[in-house]
């Protein structure tokens, strides 16, 4: 008998290729364990909620009445909610046409981009436009939207920092591209040299690939390094000279653990530049609710803005992003709340700075001690998270761990992880998920 089209035999090979560590073979073994009974700490993908983060009060005040709109009919809702968050689930609903289980526009409703877009603008100095800003269902999915608007096929290359979220690896392969590796320098913390982006583009072309768009992931993921303005500055020139579109996933821009690199977008380091580049140079750039202190992850709400993408081009991309009708709305409002929380003087700002303030500094107190852990451990070294909500450990693992790796047919690092996992409960990523420098 001929294979059926979903037998595996004639399934499409690139949904073949696909791999994705960070909910890849460990996880499923740590997913087996806990139906086994043992106690699990997930700590293989930022998911902060799962692992005690207490929600913000104010955003889950708004949605909930977003949700029961006849809750603002009661009488005693203003005893349950304050003032404020009536008000604004009052505002949110008014940007709506049927409430929170209506579609919305396929950019998401026009009320929340311009919010999005004010954000932008007191952030970078500079305004920003809605209508180049698209809602969408958590950061990823809009990663997704733009390689695959980018990759034509295997001829197209995308350069991507290694190690690299698997996210990248894990959708150009699905898109039929060229994963093109760019390395950080783990002995640099994680720094980024600019010969080395030029070696990675020349070997690519030496090999027929079209390297087309280059991916920054600042602060990095899993890394935790944010870029300093000339290393930014660098890479955009690079950019430029070589023809590449920019894609910033600047998810964790609110993460930041020391005071000496603060967070700048990629944006306002391209428009600080000047034309011809501030004006010629193609960036996308991309921020969530999952990460942060809102640590959202399961509101899917993120958002992509487009800094010179010709008219034409943003059109084809608001036809693909119509074919799904309509990023989640409930998550739209989670992104106006966001990029517009409560100002000095409303009734909730000192809960919210209270609440927002405690966990921004417990994560902070957090990379400190997970470094300092780390680097008191026998043959493990790691270099300080400055941003994100990772460590990124080197553990040398003596001769003989690696001979019974071999022998159990792992690679080392998923070997240690299991054992890890089967010892302690920790549920974590080897670092060859993330990809590596030989050795």
């Amino acid at each position: 008998m001929a294979p059926r089209a979903l037998d595996y035999e004639s399934l499409n090979e690139n949904v073949k290729k696909v791999q994705y560590a960070v909910r890849g073979e460990l996880y499923l073994r740590a997913s087996e364990l806990q139906k086994e009974g043992k106690k699990i700490i997930f700590t293989n993908v930022g998911n902060p909620h799962a692992l005690g983060q207490k929600p913000l009060t104010f955003p889950r005040q708004v949605v909930a009445l977003c949700q029961a709109p006849f809750l603002l009919d009661d009488p005693n809702v203003g005893l349950l909610f304050p003032a404020d968050a009536i008000a604004r689930a009052k505002h949110y609903l008014s940007l709506t046409t049927g409430g929170l289980g209506a579609y919305s526009d396929s950019r998401g409703l026009p009320g929340v981009r311009k919010e999005v877009a004010e954000f932008i603008g007191r952030r970078d100095g500079y305004p920003s436009d809605p209508e180049l800003i698209f809602l969408t269902d958590g950061a990823s999915k809009g990663v997704m939207q733009i390689l695959n608007t980018i990759i034509r096929g295997e001829g197209d290359g995308v350069l991507v920092p290694v190690p690299q979220y698997p996210l990248y690896s894990a959708s150009i392969a699905l898109f039929g591209g060229s994963l093109v590796p760019y390395y950080l320098e783990e002995t640099a913390n994680w720094g980024l040299d600019v010969n080395d982006l030029r070696q990675s583009v020349s070997r690519a072309r030496a090999n027929g690939i079209t390297v087309r768009a280059m991916v920054i992931i600042n602060p990095g993921n899993p890394t935790g390094q944010c870029l300093s303005e000339a290393n930014l500055k660098e890479i955009l020139h690079f950019c430029y000279q070589e023809n590449l579109a920019l894609l910033g996933d600047e998810v964790y821009q609110q993460n930041i653990y020391q005071d000496e690199r603060p967070f700048l977008s990629a944006r306002k380091a391209l428009l600080d530049m000047g034309p011809p580049i501030s004006r010629e140079l193609q960036l996308v750039s991309f921020h969530t609710v999952s990460k942060g202190y809102w640590g959202e992850c399961g509101q899917r709400g993120g958002y992509f803005e487009m800094t010179n993408i010709p008219p034409k081009s943003v059109d084809e991309i608001y036809k693909v992003a119509s074919v799904s009708l309509s990023p989640n709305v409930p998550a739209q409002i989670f992104m106006g709340l966001m990029v517009n929380p409560p100002k000095p003087g409303d009734m909730s700002y000192d809960q919210y700075v209270r609440e927002s303030k405690g966990i921004l500094e417990s994560l902070r107190r957090r990379a400190r001690i997970m470094t300092d852990g780390f680097n008191s451990c026998r043959n493990v070294v790691c270099n300080f998270t400055e941003g994100a909500m990772y460590s990124f450990p080197q553990i040398r693992l003596p001769p003989r761990a690696i001979q019974a790796a071999k022998q159990a047919g792992k690679v080392p690092d998923v070997f240690y992880c299991l054992k890890l996992l089967e010892a302690t409960g920790i549920s974590t990523v080897p670092g060859s998920g993330f990809g590596q420098k030989e050795g």
